[in-house]
Parts: structure tokens; C-alpha cells; sequence
């Protein structure tokens, strides 16, 4: 190990990126898996921190947010192997803070905000500073969101002209059901709640009631 990747005493998140290298210079399993061969576990490990958030302990969220870590210092250690362009967790770190600073003018600038509203309207203004090739305003949405949370993120976005559908009294098909679920979506946002979570919510009573039928 060099100087300059000495680990500095007591600095545990630089452990554990030494950790992460070693294993994937030394581990034959993890020596082949790709980017793509880790988003399952990517996933997964994201819903299992939501669990955790929703419904764990705190033991269960400190260990659940280390496995989520994991994660990203995998993905860092394959992508600094990259023949064309290498990058590593440093290098993620760097380009974050970086972000972050940009994002907070009210914190490390002299911009002033005195409510979360303004807050935001930083937050906007230095993201679409950022964004500035996107053609859409749905651009940078990622498709392979739940399909609640991805409707609740679309309707925050589209145009104000862009109409919702009217949901019949009854759905006679899997198209007006669509509608009926997207009217709940957006009655969901007007109203301030997070559909995906009510789902996840009732899902989790509807277990609960289950497993003690079965009792």
C-alpha cells in the first residue's frame, strides 16, 4: 500500500473502500460481476433498507444502510478497472460534495433561505443549471421505478395542460384502470401522501392479518 492510500487511524469509511478493493482483486466470484450482474442486489438492498426505515430497528437501518454502502464501493471498484474510463469511490466522493456545495448556495454561499420552499427554488435552479442538455422535463426519471412512485414523480413533472384521465366509477378494462390508479396517484400528490408508501403500508397490514388467520 502506498503513502497516499494509507488509511488514515480510525477512518472507517476508507476501510471498508480498502476492504472493497481487496475483495475485488482477490475474490473469484466478485472478480467477474459487472455492473449489470449487481443491480438484483442493488435493488434489493435498496428495498431492504426502505424496510428498515419503515418498519425496522435502528440495528436493522445501520445494517441495512452498510449493505446499501456496499454497494456503491462495488460498483466504484469495478468501474475503476475500466480500460477507457476509470473512475473510483474517490472519485464519487469528489464529484458529490462538489454537487451538494452547487446545490446548497443558502449553506456555503451567500444565498438566502428562510423556508423549505426556498430551499427548493435553490435546489431547482442549480440542478437545471446542471441539466441544461435535457429536452424534457422527464428527462432523468428513471424508468424502472415502482410504477406508483414513477407516476406520483411524472405528474410533479408534466405540463400543466397535460390532463389526467377521469377515472369511470367502475374499470371495465385494464386501460381505465390505469386511469383510475393514475387519479389516485395524483389525488395521493395534491394531498401531500406518498402512494407508493400507503401501499407498502396496507400491503404490510394485509400480511399481518394473513399471518395471524394462519395462527
Amino acid at each position: 500500500m502506498s503513502e497516499k492510500d494509507a488509511v488514515a487511524p480510525g477512518d472507517p469509511l476508507r476501510e471498508v473502500a480498502d476492504t472493497m478493493r481487496a475483495v475485488r482483486e482477490k475474490c473469484v466470484w466478485s472478480q467477474q460481476i459487472t455492473h449489470r450482474d449487481l443491480v438484483p442486489y442493488l435493488i434489493e438492498e435498496s428495498h431492504e433498507v426502505i424496510d428498515a426505515v419503515e418498519s425496522g430497528t435502528r440495528d436493522d437501518l445501520r445494517e441495512e444502510l452498510g449493505d446499501l454502502l456496499w454497494q456503491v464501493l462495488f460498483h466504484s471498484a469495478i468501474a475503476a478497472q475500466d480500460p477507457e474510463q476509470p473512475f473510483d469511490i474517490d472519485d464519487v466522493a469528489r464529484g458529490l460534495n462538489e454537487k451538494m456545495v452547487r446545490r446548497h448556495p443558502h449553506v456555503f454561499a451567500g444565498a438566502v433561505a428562510r423556508t423549505p420552499e426556498e430551499v427548493l427554488v435553490h435546489w431547482n435552479a442549480a440542478k437545471a443549471a446542471e441539466k441544461r442538455t435535457r429536452r424534457s422535463v422527464l428527462d432523468g426519471i428513471p424508468r424502472g421505478m415502482p410504477a406508483l412512485a414513477l407516476a406520483q414523480k411524472m405528474l410533479g413533472r408534466v405540463p400543466g395542460e397535460v390532463a389526467v384521465p377521469t377515472p369511470s366509477a367502475s374499470p371495465a378494462s385494464e386501460a381505465e384502470l390505469g386511469d383510475a390508479l393514475l387519479a389516485l396517484v395524483a389525488r395521493a400528490r395534491e394531498s401531500g401522501w406518498d402512494a407508493e408508501r400507503a401501499l407498502r403500508e396496507r400491503l404490510r397490514a394485509l400480511e399481518d392479518e394473513a399471518r395471524a388467520a394462519e395462527a
